[in-house]
Order: C-alpha cells, then sequence, then structure tokens
C-alpha cells in the first residue's frame, strides 16, 4: 500500500481521484463540507506536481448530480470545472450509472481510459466494493490519498492504545455495531454504551424500558456484562414511556471516566439526536474538548454535534467515515484498502 508521495514524478499525468463528495445539502446548499475539506490536501499537492486530474464522487441519491456540491467545491478550487474537461475536472454522479454499485468491469474500465494511476481519497465509502473504490485499483497504478492514510493510521491506534482506554459507543444500529463490541471488549479498559445500543442491555438487565427502541434478538449480552467492562446509563430521559437521552447523574459518572482516560474512541450520539434530544451528545464533546484528552471521534450523528458546537479542530482526530469506521475498527481493513495492495 503506498501514499501518493510515493508516486514519483507527477508532472503530466492524468490522475483519477475518487472523492467523497456527498455530503449533506439543503435547497441546494451545503450545510456540512467537512469531506470536501478533508480531500483538499491531497487535490493540492497533486495539483503542485502538475498532474491533469479528474474527480471522481457519488451523491447520496443515485438520481442526483452533483452540481450544488461542485458550485460549494469551486469556493476551495477555482480552476475546478465541472464535467467539462480541464486540468482540475468534476465528473458527474458515479452512482447515475448501475455499474458503479454494480462493481462493473465494463464501467471500471471506462474510468480508467480517463487516467494513468488512480487515487483514493474516499475513505468514508471504502467499506463498498463499487467499481470506483475495487474495480479501478484492478486497472491503474494505484495509491492513497493524504486522508486516507491518516485514517488508518489514527484509527490504527485504537488497537494498541494508551492506557486508560475508554470506548464511548452509542447509536442504534445493535446489529451493526456488536462486532465492535465484540473486539473491543478484549482492548479497552472500560465501554459506556449508550443511545438505544444501552437499551438492549437495560431491558435484559430487567429495566422496564417502556416502549424504547430496542432489538429483541441475542446478542450474547450476558457475555459482554460478565467482563465488568460494560458502563450503562444511570439516569435517561424518558419522554412518553420512551428512552431518549442520558440523564445527568450518567454524564457526571461518564466525566470521571473521561477525565481519567489517555485514550477515547467516540462513535455515535447518546440521545436520539435527529429528534432534537441533543444535551447529552453535546455535553459529551465539550468534556472531551475541555478536558484536553486524547481523542478519535466520529459517525454521522457525532459529526453533526462536532459542527454544531464548532470544535472541529479540538479532537485528536475525527474521521470522515462512519460506516467504514466502524467496519475498519472492527475488521482492521476495507475493500478499499485490499484493493489497493
Amino acid at each position: 500500500m503506498k501514499s501518493i508521495l510515493e508516486a514519483g514524478n507527477l508532472g503530466g499525468k492524468k490522475v483519477l481521484v475518487r472523492v467523497d463528495w456527498s455530503v449533506p445539502t439543503d435547497s441546494g446548499k451545503v450545510i456540512n463540507d467537512y469531506q470536501i475539506r478533508k480531500s483538499l490536501p491531497t487535490i493540492e499537492y497533486l495539483q503542485k506536481a502538475g498532474a491533469r486530474i479528474t474527480l471522481l464522487s457519488h451523491a447520496e441519491k443515485n438520481e442526483d448530480s452533483l452540481l450544488s456540491i461542485y458550485k460549494h467545491a469551486k469556493e476551495f478550487l477555482p480552476r475546478l470545472t465541472f464535467v467539462e474537461p480541464s486540468d482540475l475536472t468534476l465528473l458527474e454522479n458515479l452512482r447515475q450509472n448501475a455499474g458503479e454499485r454494480e462493481n462493473s468491469t465494463k464501467f471500471a474500465k471506462e474510468l480508467a481510459e480517463l487516467g494513468d494511476i488512480f487515487v483514493n481519497e474516499a475513505f468514508p465509502v471504502s467499506h463498498r466494493e463499487h467499481a470506483s473504490i475495487v474495480g479501478l485499483p484492478r486497472l491503474l497504478p494505484s495509491f492513497f490519498g493524504l486522508q486516507f492514510a491518516d485514517e488508518i493510521k489514527e484509527l490504527s491506534r485504537a488497537f494498541y492504545p494508551k492506557r486508560p482506554f475508554l470506548f464511548i459507543l452509542g447509536g442504534a444500529k445493535f446489529d451493526t455495531k456488536l462486532p465492535l463490541l465484540g473486539k473491543f471488549i478484549n482492548i479497552a479498559d472500560e465501554i459506556f454504551v449508550g443511545g438505544a445500543l444501552a437499551n438492549n442491555f437495560l431491558k435484559f438487565q430487567g429495566m422496564d424500558v417502556g416502549n424504547s427502541l430496542v432489538d429483541d434478538r441475542d446478542f450474547g449480552l450476558s457475555k459482554l456484562l460478565e467482563t465488568k467492562k460494560i458502563i450503562l446509563p444511570e439516569d435517561t430521559i424518558v419522554v412518553d414511556r420512551k428512552i431518549m437521552d442520558a440523564g445527568p447523574i450518567t454524564m457526571e459518572h461518564l466525566k470521571s471516566k473521561i477525565e481519567a482516560a489517555k485514550l477515547i474512541l467516540w462513535n455515535g450520539p447518546l440521545g436520539f439526536y435527529e429528534l432534537g434530544y441533543k444535551t447529552a451528545t453535546l455535553q459529551l464533546a465539550k468534556m472531551i474538548v475541555e478536558l484536553g484528552r486524547d481523542s478519535i471521534v466520529g459517525g454521522g450523528d457525532t459529526l453533526a454535534a462536532i459542527r454544531e458546537l464548532d470544535v472541529w479542530d479540538k479532537f485528536s482526530f475525527v474521521s470522515t467515515g462512519g460506516g467504514a469506521m466502524l467496519d475498519f475498527l472492527a475488521t482492521g481493513t476495507l475493500p478499499g484498502i485490499e484493493a489497493l495492495k
């Protein structure tokens, strides 16, 4: 696996760069451009090296255009053109072609004809076996982008952590986050489980969770609890018999754990964030920042909280990935990484 810094002379080379600019928009306006901004160092490096760059990205929906994203990105990259060939071009949404999701060799070859080398700077989508992620590296000399290399380096610190190591895991998708619990129960010193994930544990322990969101499948919770490493909310905010957020006693207890920690890994909100129950999640972000702890954070609603507080630069590392971050932490690799080996 090689970084773009190891690609040699790039002058005059046609470079295909897979970015993930599928950022949230509202009425055509970009709401959060973090992923765009984190791809800029790689693009700027290639520009200075004299490369002719074609940017590849998908949009949130298959039928969407990247035009509004292009207009926003052009504020950072004045020479950027949309579809029209130039020294710096953004192509239209890859997923408008069914071959992207199908990992079509034919579509990958069509893309490969546009470049001499390929750079993957799309960590957030590299858990997908799509044509532009795993197909292109089979056809062209391929490299990691600068942010992608940082993602691997920084997330890998959680595998050999400074101690005490506190893992904070929230959100609602228990089946996708269980592999993380299974792995990090053997690595972390303590794991705080919040959000709807905690409801499963609380119900298992005999607590009346009312109409709260739970998953009734057997996830082997007893074995996880037997380790004595799992920390659960001690009090909660309940609305209409539904647990919506962590309570103040829980947050005070969690603060003491954060104060003692030498490394914190955090993914997922502590409450029903999308319905406006943000208090505990925002409080957690403030605690980590104000206490100055070494921190690795990521995930959609986690990033939303960081954006709301505007504390991007206060964490040690903020991952651009959501599902990709979870998959990498669970397995130590991704299809997009394996494709570049």
